[in-house]
């Protein structure tokens, strides 16, 4: 027995270390392409115009384009939420390893992360739907930045009481118990476990689509402000004080939406 619980932990851990390899790179992978664009952008010569994988995004939106700008959105949140949501992941991995182990029904673990990538490939479906809508109602430039102080504030408004919502909480409480969430939640079977992923990625999209929105202030395409949002939800889900860190972003959001209303009244 012993020698048989000794062989398990070194299974889990052999597969702790796959998962957390695929999903460095994926992560990696994501983070590569969206430098690649960035790289594009800084390069343009024309302002006017905003330079995508070799096509070109302008006041004019045909369906490549917009299937470009999808895929940017796309990638993006691979590369902002699967950092964050690798502690639940992980967890899931384990114990359908222990599952296998016994001689229990498993699933794949790809089949959860399938789930959970499902929800937010559906946000960025949304989100190109609003880069669209707010574009051509020039309330976002060329380089994909807000051009309008009273929008900007609205976004910074919005965010920082979402951050002190109830339902806000709710959705961090999920996100931060891996355990308690597969406990409470979990299904057998892949329809299961796709469901479980679906289920995990609505908390997550609960818990952070106010944070997206602020893209369109700071920049959809800034990588330096992706890194830092990407860099906030995952301390605001895996820190120990992280529920405190979201509560103190959205006064500090609120204050700054707060400022940028009064400055533009001046």
């Amino acid at each position: 027995m012993p020698r048989q619980s000794t062989l398990l932990e070194a299974a889990l851990r052999r597969d702790r270390y796959i998962v957390i390899g695929v999903l460095a790179v994926i992560t990696l992978l994501a983070w590569a392409y969206l430098a690649y664009l960035a790289r594009d952008m800084a390069d343009m010569e024309d302002m006017s115009t905003m330079v995508m994988s070799g096509g070109n995004i302008g006041i004019g939106y045909g369906p490549v384009q917009i299937a470009l700008m999808f895929l940017m959105w796309a990638v993006m949140m691979v590369g902002m939420m699967v950092p964050s949501a690798a502690p639940m992941i992980l967890a899931f991995a384990n114990i359908n390893r222990r599952r296998r182990q016994q001689g229990n029904p498993y699933v794949p673990t790809a089949v959860f992360l399938a789930g959970y990538l499902l929800v937010w490939v559906c946000f960025s479906a949304a989100a190109t739907a609003a880069q669209l809508s707010l574009s051509l109602n020039f309330l976002l430039s060329p380089m994909m930045v807000s051009a309008s102080p009273i929008f900007g504030a609205i976004v910074l408004l919005a965010a920082g009481a979402f951050q002190l919502s109830p339902l806000k909480n709710v959705c961090l409480r999920h996100c931060r118990t891996p355990m308690g969430f597969i406990t409470n939640d979990w299904r057998e079977g892949r329809r299961g476990a796709l469901l479980m992923g679906l289920h995990h990625g609505g908390y997550c999209l609960g818990c952070c689509w106010a944070l997206m929105g602020l893209l369109f202030l700071l920049g959809v395409m800034n990588l330096l402000w992706i890194a830092a949002l990407a860099a906030f939800v995952l301390v605001e889900k895996v820190a120990p004080a992280g529920e405190w860190v979201g509560r103190a972003a959205g006064i500090g959001l609120l204050a700054w939406g707060v400022w940028m209303v009064a400055d533009f009244l001046a």
